[in-house]
């Protein structure tokens, strides 16, 4: 159960793909965009109401863009999720009704605690981004800078007690419409501590070892990759132009949504050409295009087929474009725009395998040139990435879920 853009349900499609293969019978449930992901991993499918890319278009969502800190970001975010939610609580009943166990993402892990208890199912968590409070670094929504021990744990209780708003009142229906006796959000949230709950995190230990002060039960798998058919083939256009000429550079925002396209569009181009850089635009949902005999615009691309012809990869900071880019090999100039992006795109300069970052609200393309040429022709950038794509393809993310569900058998 997974609710929100894309990167919050593709790798999910790996994971179910990889349970099946296992003999499992597994139902992907999230918003009924992402129905072909499901079919073509070969899962089964419920889906969710809300279009999570017409909110992010609606003015409402729009209005992430005018906050100027992540916790600014996370209240908009908290007041327009709380406005669904109990539409999503009512839809998620009937697959929880039909199956043995949930396996809960973060976002929809708090309705996903009273559906397991309603329903007397086991559950365990398999999250995307390192939300339990840790001193060793701020809770990722809120950015990069280190606030002490002490600070850095309050930040991640902090945003756990936000994340709590949106399902005060939809927890509590819920555990009223399957009889089960009155309980809060953050009640449930302490005794699911206490019992050491399992929570399995989909990213890689080599680019967020485990927090050392995490409690049992939270576990760091390795990355669970959006299921790519084995048949696929890049598009016969996207073959020609990488064959044309020196390896592009890829540049895609995923799911996120800008202020302006056109301009941001603009600016990513002057960049890739004042670096004498190949593009491969992917008009995503920021809507980017380019024009011009050097730059292709594109749709939607697995990265596993596509990254590892690239010199870079430009991208908005998403868990899952960070790690396809770490997968294939190449270095990354992120532009963080929201979020936990930051978070990623501090992670990848850490490794060495990017040179900085151009956040979103201050998109310059002399600053993005700069950091161009040196994340596509710097040996040192693509000597680090190279080391990690061997290391990070050699993981099975995998493997620690199927144990889990092998214990619960």
């Amino acid at each position: 159960m997974t609710a929100g853009s894309r990167g919050d349900v593709a790798p999910y499609t790996g994971l179910g793909h990889a349970l099946a293969q296992a003999g499992h019978e597994v139902t992907l449930v999230t918003h009924e965009r992402f129905a072909v992901l499901a079919a073509e991993a070969g899962l089964a499918f419920h889906g969710l109401p809300v279009d999570p890319r017409a909110e992010l278009e609606s003015a409402a969502g729009r209005g992430l863009h005018r906050s100027s800190t992540g916790l600014g970001k996370l209240a908009r975010m908290i007041a327009m999720a709380r406005a669904h939610v109990a539409e999503l609580a009512d839809a998620l009943v009937a697959p929880a009704q039909q199956a043995d166990v949930l396996l809960l993402s973060a976002v929809l892990a708090p309705l996903g605690h009273v559906l397991a208890e309603g329903c007397g199912l086991p559950s365990l968590g398999v999250y995307l981004q390192p939300l339990a409070p840790t001193a060793e670094f701020v809770a990722p929504v809120t950015g990069t800078r280190s606030l002490g021990s002490a600070g850095n744990r309050l930040s991640g209780r902090a945003v756990n007690a936000g994340l709590d708003l949106i399902f005060i009142e939809s927890a509590r229906d819920l555990r009223r419409r399957l009889g089960l006796p009155p309980g809060g959000v953050r009640a449930t949230r302490q005794a699911r501590e206490r019992r050491q709950w399992p929570v399995l995190h989909g990213f890689s230990p080599l680019v967020v070892p485990r927090p050392r002060d995490w409690r049992a039960g939270l576990e760091i798998s390795g990355y669970w990759w959006p299921y790519c058919p084995p048949t696929a083939q890049l598009p016969p256009q996207v073959r020609d132009f990488i064959a044309a000429g020196p390896p592009p550079v890829f540049v895609g925002l995923g799911s996120a949504t800008v202020p302006d396209p056109a301009r941001t569009s603009a600016t990513l181009v002057a960049a890739l050409r004042a670096a004498g850089l190949r593009g491969l635009i992917q008009r995503g949902w920021a809507g980017l295009r380019a024009d011009g005999d050097d730059m292709l615009t594109v749709d939607e691309l697995p990265h596993a087929l596509v990254f590892p012809h690239t010199a870079a990869v430009v991208h908005h900071g998403g868990a899952g474009t960070t790690a396809a880019a770490l997968r294939a090999g190449v270095p990354a100039v992120p532009v963080p725009v929201q979020f936990d992006a930051a978070f990623w795109a501090a992670r990848l300069r850490a490794l060495g395998v990017s040179p900085g970052a151009v956040p979103l609200r201050g998109l310059d393309a002399r600053a993005l040139a700069r950091l161009l040429e040196q994340a596509a022709r710097a040996d040192r950038f693509r000597d680090r990435a190279r080391h990690f794509g061997t290391l990070i393809r050699a993981e099975n993310g995998y493997a620690s879920v199927l144990a889990h569900l092998d214990r619960l058998a």
